[in-house]
């Protein structure tokens, strides 16, 4: 049986916390979701999913099963325990935890997804950040959650939609500007009278209004790199990856 194959995030992350991102090999899924898709609401076979998510769990030796969220491109956050709730599923598009063992996770397929620790090591977070999500503040709202001193959280972002690939109206822009001038410097005009988005750079500058400096990753396009990564934008219906965090 082949493992599910995932992405150790390098960061600035303490002792004691675990993070990985998956990649579309290792698992059972065929056609458009081929093979370790995890998302259960795209259209694919239930027994491949769960079977997918099990070699997940297996792969990284997880401390239980993640808690996924029912997403809808908002910013609610949800305080993750362990017990009967875990295996329940918000609506929402973050998550923290203060709670060992507890796994939080976001499926995504083009969006951004944002991992968060405070450096004390103590709350770990999670953030599904998709331009609407990331304008109307999701990154802001899962900072808060971890209620750490500010200058006292580290952020790793994961593979996105590159700005060579994301176009967006004027629609788009006009609501990160409307929030912060300096939104302008991460959308390059394109010869169709649209523009070219970089939900990093603005991921980055929403984390650094924050007093959060200890930002890495954004170095992989889920667009460009078909044999790694869903991209919903190129394919429509397709997989969705996972972005986990969790305390040891």
């Amino acid at each position: 049986m082949r493992l599910a194959e995932v992405l150790q995030p390098r960061w600035a992350a303490p002792a004691g916390v675990r993070a990985a991102f998956t990649l579309r090999a290792g698992g059972v899924s065929q056609g458009r979701y081929e093979s370790l898709n995890l998302g259960s609401h795209v259209g694919d076979e239930v027994a491949a999913v769960a079977e997918n998510r099990r070699r997940l769990c297996a792969a990284l030796a997880l401390p239980a099963a993640p808690c996924w969220l029912s997403q809808v491109h908002g910013t609610d956050v949800v305080e993750l325990k362990a017990g009967p709730e875990a295996a329940q599923t918000p609506v929402a598009d973050a998550a923290v935890t203060r709670e060992r063992g507890v796994v939080a996770a976001v499926l995504v397929a083009d969006c951004l997804p944002v991992l968060l620790a405070s450096t004390a090591g103590d709350a770990v977070a999670v953030a599904h950040a998709g331009w609407r999500g990331l304008a109307a503040g999701v990154i802001e709202v899962a900072v808060a959650a971890l209620a750490a001193p500010v200058g006292a959280v580290c952020a790793w972002l994961g593979p996105a939609i590159s700005a060579a690939h994301f176009e967006v109206g004027e629609e788009v822009r006009s609501a990160f500007v409307a929030h912060d001038g300096q939104a302008a410097e991460a959308f390059l005009p394109n010869p169709r009278g649209r523009w070219q988005c970089d939900l990093a750079r603005l991921a980055r500058q929403r984390l650094a209004a924050l007093g959060v400096t200890a930002v890495e990753g954004a170095d992989a396009c889920t667009y460009a790199d078909p044999r790694r990564f869903y991209s919903y934008r190129r394919d429509g219906v397709t997989g969705r990856m996972a972005a986990l965090i969790w305390r040891e």
